[in-house]
This record gives C-alpha cells, structure tokens and sequence, in this order.
C-alpha cells in the first residue's frame, strides 16, 4: 500500500512541479473522505470541537493550495 501512495506522489511531483500541492491535495482528501467512512461505518456524528477543527482545517488546505 506504501508503494502506491509513493508512486502517487511521484506521479503527482511530475506533472506539477510542486510536492506541497501534493500534500495539500492529500490531506484534503484525508479531510473529505475520512469523515464521510466515519460515519457510514460507525454511525457516529461529529461533536461541535471536532466540526470546528474539521471547518478550520478545511481552510487550512485551501489557504496551502490558493494562497
């Protein structure tokens, strides 16, 4: 499974020039997709503290990839 996240990332550094773009479109997908299997497999909704940290860190991917 590592091999493919490596090849990914490399695949990604050569087309974009840019490695943090890369990061940033991990992480935003980690904050997009983690969530949603959360709560299709648990059944579990997010408390306030954790929605807010979700929100700001949303806002932090978006400020990496449109500064």
């Amino acid at each position: 499974m590592g091999i493919l996240l490596v090849f990914g990332c490399a695949l990604g550094y050569m087309h974009l020039k840019n490695i943090w773009i890369i990061v940033a479109i991990s992480v935003g997908a980690i904050l997009v997709v983690e969530p949603i299997l959360t709560g299709l497999l648990f059944r579990d909704v997010p408390t306030a503290g954790s929605l807010i940290g979700l929100v700001l860190g949303a806002f932090g991917v978006l400020a990496a990839i449109f500064p």
